[in-house]
């Protein structure tokens, strides 16, 4: 089954038209305003609408209220929502039933006990990313560019569907897929010609490169 390609970060018309001639299958929006990456629901909105169909939309958020998401979702089409803070089960089952969107939890990794945290929460989500831990103190909880140890999810049952982020580059990607046995892979800063800015290039070098085409 061919390895699926997420695209985070999106914040320009360049980028997201890359994204979806390459052929990536899910598209994020940062909804964190902290984040060089940061959109606004409006810009994001404004942004998918370039393209009926195309990939998923994913909305990142950390800790949102059912207010913020209520906001993003009247202007975005999001097909997924993905979980970046500190949110509990109970918590992401709640978000899951208001609103009717699949639910992806993400879980910073940095020993193989961070991975105990999979048993809680896989009744509740339908999807997991897996990220490097964030180092203490930083201000971003994901999109740090640091990998992790990617053997650490090999020949792992995960029981639900999953994809491998953290330090993700056109030139290591396919290694990491090797490794850790990743069906799906999520990349940011790894395709930005600088902080915040993707490359198009990068990004169908990296699209390329995670389905084999490279």
């Amino acid at each position: 089954m061919p390895v699926e390609v997420k695209i985070c970060g999106i914040r320009d018309a360049e980028a997201l038209d890359a994204v979806v001639e390459a052929g990536a299958d899910y598209v994020g929006f940062v909804f964190f305003p902290p984040s060089p990456r940061a959109v606004t629901p409006a810009q994001a909105g404004a942004l998918s609408a370039r393209h009926a169909g195309g990939p998923v939309r994913v909305g990142l958020v950390v800790d949102p209220t059912d207010d913020d998401l209520a906001t993003i979702l009247a202007a975005v089409p999001l097909g997924m929502i993905q979980l970046q803070g500190e949110e509990t089960p109970d918590r992401a089952a709640a978000i899951r039933a208001r609103f009717g969107v699949p639910v992806m939890k993400a879980l910073g990794i940095g020993t193989e006990d961070d991975l105990a945290a999979v048993e809680a929460f896989a009744p509740v989500v339908d999807r997991f990313q897996f990220d490097a831990k964030a180092p203490p103190g930083a201000p971003l909880p994901g999109g740090n560019a640091q990998p992790f140890e990617w053997r650490l999810l090999a020949g792992r049952a995960i029981p639900k569907p999953w994809q491998l982020a953290g330090g993700l580059t056109p030139a290591n990607v396919a290694e990491a897929i090797r490794i850790a046995g990743a069906p799906a892979v999520d990349v940011s800063s790894g395709v930005e010609r600088s902080r915040g800015v993707k490359d198009p290039g990068l990004i169908r070098a990296f699209i390329a490169a995670a389905k084999g085409g490279a």
